[in-house]
């Protein structure tokens, strides 16, 4: 067969297969455009989901504006047509609600200095060995599966005898030290370097100085995420202070709502307002450390 045939054939062949070698460049491209429905799919069913979950709370920060007229109307509507923050007033003018939001920030406050407590724990657990240290970090650990309403009694007893009942340090005492927290440091700090620790113990720092100076500081995520789950129990504090606490004047946000509650029960609106002051600052504070709360559970070892 001469050279002249031989390319006349090729050729021929080429133009017949031609159209089969498409085929498998078009694949990818359906895949491509399944990949995109199924995206846009995925997406619709998401935001229709944070919609359903979302709404009570739309529902309850367009309600703490509505005049009464409004928030008992039938139909109900969304919207408020007249808003007016008259009832946030009321809330700090004729029913406490200062007092009881004064009371839940010093709670706060209280519960932000056992940070320190707990990270300076879970700095020995981490990086120094001593007798017994896996024994109390065992211990530790116990407290975790042991639930707040078994030692509620025991710890009623304990500040009774230690005269701090019907205080604020007494409500705010029990929540100073969490086992969580002091397991989320430890796990941390493990993975902080030891040959850091001990390059600044050979440069002569003391130990208080290389946690203050050094260890803090490399855990700003963990600490961002106890700053969250130390404000949102502080803040949320309801059965313990309703316990310890006699006086009215000492009952924090979450008690005060519960009795709004009870003696106001036909002002939607009012109640509304209440439970909107309760909740928008923990909102806040997530969003601001939401970042930081991701990154610290990624990085202590948490799934």
């Amino acid at each position: 067969m001469s050279t002249t045939e031989l390319l006349a054939r090729g050729s021929r062949r080429l133009v017949t297969d031609g159209p089969g070698d498409d085929e498998p460049a078009a694949a990818p491209r359906r895949r491509v455009r399944r990949g995109r429905v199924g995206t846009v799919i995925i997406g619709a069913l998401l935001a229709i989901g944070a919609l359903a979950t979302a709404f009570p709370f739309l529902w309850m920060v367009f309600a703490s504006v509505k005049p009464r007229s409004e928030s008992v109307a039938y139909p109900p509507q969304l919207l408020p047509k007249e808003p007016t923050f008259q009832y946030f007033v009321q809330l700090f003018t004729e029913l406490d609600f200062g007092r009881y939001l004064l009371n839940t920030l010093i709670i706060v406050v209280i519960c932000m200095l056992g940070l320190l407590l707990m990270a300076a724990a879970g700095y020995g657990f981490a990086k120094f060995r001593f007798p017994g240290r896996d024994a109390l970090f065992f211990l530790v650990l116990v407290t975790m599966m042991i639930p707040g309403q078994v030692t509620m009694i025991p710890s009623y007893l304990i500040l009774n005898g230690m005269k701090l009942t019907n205080t604020l340090i007494g409500i705010a005492l029990p929540m100073l030290v969490s086992g969580f927290a002091v397991f989320l440091f430890r796990q941390f700090m493990a993975t902080i370097p030891t040959e850091i620790v001990e390059a600044a113990r050979m440069d002569g720092a003391g130990e208080w100085r290389i946690f203050f100076r050094i260890i803090l500081p490399m855990s700003g995520p963990i600490l961002a995420v106890q700053v969250v789950l130390t404000f949102i129990a502080g803040w949320n504090s309801f059965l313990w202070p309703l316990i310890i606490a006699n006086d009215q004047n000492l009952y924090t946000l979450s008690v005060g709502l519960s009795l709004l509650n009870q003696q106001i029960a036909t002002n939607p609106s009012l109640q509304m307002a209440a439970s909107t002051l309760m909740v928008v600052p923990i909102l806040i504070v997530f969003v601001v450390f939401q970042r930081y709360v991701v990154q610290g559970f990624a990085l202590s070892g948490l799934k």
